[in-house]
């Protein structure tokens, strides 16, 4: 691994188990303050939007600055976006802000990592990047429940002080203090990165190139077999992702009888099957290859149809325990596959903005249906059973395209 990588692992851990415990502290906010129940996927929702709003631009930003720089920074804004929330500021505009620094801070981790990795190394790095990401995501989340559980919140006469009437009077005060020392560790790891000169300068005549720039090379990934490939199946796996990070909360609630707090441990049991999975696919699975780990895709998905019909806590603590390693088997090498096709095809930055782009904007969507049926009151299961049987028929027809494609070129290499 490049000099300074572990560095990164450790800013980029720290970074998204504040993003992912700060979720559940600002869920159990709304609870506390009594806004509606469906505001709950919205905060993702609000995080997400940057994402898809910045695309054009925060690859070309990430490539035109040092990345090292860029990234402390942006923990620097996702803290002052917290100390926003708890000064009383609107819980969606706060997320909003929280989704900016984030969305500027994911290209230019990525493409640190693809312009000092050389290629025979990708999936190992992606390995440990992507068991950092999901550590950080399950683990921030079984934080964020503890830190809302009755024995962090603040003392009942503090939480009615409300600091003397300037601040909002909350419970949650320890727990949103913790969060920000969480991202001034991140933001002191940034400062360890070793420092990599800008890949091009981008005068302020450029700018209104980016839109139509990125659009072209947004389709030239999409074309490519391999990048279209590993394209389609992260791209809805993330949306996948971010609607159960939600749904599975609330799932735990009406299925097994569990409160917030400890619905929130329920989900580091995925976490464990996430990280064993990527963790075995990294030492086994070449580049070359990457393409034939789609069936676990199909197991995955109808697994999930039918797990989330029992009410028996130790029945669902093995269906996620599996459901996280078959995700983390598919997942990691579709990664380091389309970070390989984009770095060939496009700017490191660019590529990775591309991928973020489509990832939330299927983030968005899902995130935004799952809104409507909370609000609507429909039955969370069949929606999750339907969910995992789609998944399961769309990764199956995407494993016969494949191999046909495969078969009709039997010399295609990644290269």
């Amino acid at each position: 691994m490049p000099a300074g990588f572990f560095w990164l692992l450790a800013a980029q851990f720290l970074s998204g188990l504040a993003d992912h415990a700060v979720l559940i502290v600002a869920i159990a906010y709304l609870q506390e303050q009594r806004h509606p129940l469906w505001w709950a996927p919205l905060l993702k929702f609000a995080f997400t939007w940057s994402y898809v709003l910045l695309a054009p631009v925060a690859g070309a930003w990430a490539d035109a600055v040092r990345k090292n720089v860029l990234m402390g920074r942006m923990n620097a804004l996702k803290a002052l976006a917290v100390a926003a929330l708890v000064a009383g500021a609107h819980p969606l505009a706060a997320f909003a802000l929280l989704g900016l620094a984030a969305a500027l801070y994911a290209p230019a981790k990525y493409g640190w990592i693809t312009e000092s990795t050389p290629g025979r190394d990708l999936v190992a790095a992606n390995g440990w990047v992507e068991v950092s990401v999901v550590l950080s995501v399950l683990l921030g989340t079984a934080l964020g429940g503890w830190w809302v559980s009755p024995a962090w919140q603040a003392p009942q006469a503090l939480a009615r002080l409300g600091l003397d009437g300037w601040l909002p009077a909350t419970a949650l005060l320890p727990a949103f203090t913790a969060v920000l020392a969480l991202y001034g560790l991140a933001a002191w790891c940034n400062r360890h990165i070793p420092s990599r000169p800008a890949r091009r300068a981008l005068p302020l005549r450029d700018w209104p190139t980016l839109w139509p720039r990125f659009w072209r090379d947004n389709a030239r990934l999409w074309r490519d077999p391999l990048g279209g490939l590993s394209l389609a199946v992260t791209t809805w796996f993330w949306g996948f992702g971010a609607l159960m990070q939600i749904a599975v909360l609330r799932w735990a609630e009406l299925r097994l009888d569990l409160p917030l707090s400890q619905a929130a441990y329920l989900q580091a049991t995925v976490a464990l099957g996430v990280v064993a999975g990527a963790v075995w696919v990294a030492r086994r699975v070449e580049l070359r290859r990457a393409w034939r780990v789609l069936p676990l895709g199909v197991v995955l998905g109808a697994l999930l149809a039918v797990a989330v019909h029992t009410r028996e806590l130790e029945l669902a603590v093995l269906g996620l325990l599996v459901i996280g390693a078959l995700g983390g088997m598919l997942v990691v090498p579709m990664n380091a596959l389309l970070q390989y096709r984009g770095h060939r095809l496009l700017q490191p930055g660019q590529s990775i903005a591309i991928q973020g782009f489509n990832e939330n904007a299927s983030v968005l969507v899902m995130l935004g249906a799952l809104a409507l049926a909370m609000r609507a009151d429909w039955p969370l299961v069949p929606l999750l059973s339907a969910l995992g049987v789609t998944m399961a028929l769309g990764l199956a027809l995407l494993w016969g395209l494949t191999r046909r494609w495969q078969a009709d070129r039997p010399t295609t290499a990644t290269t």
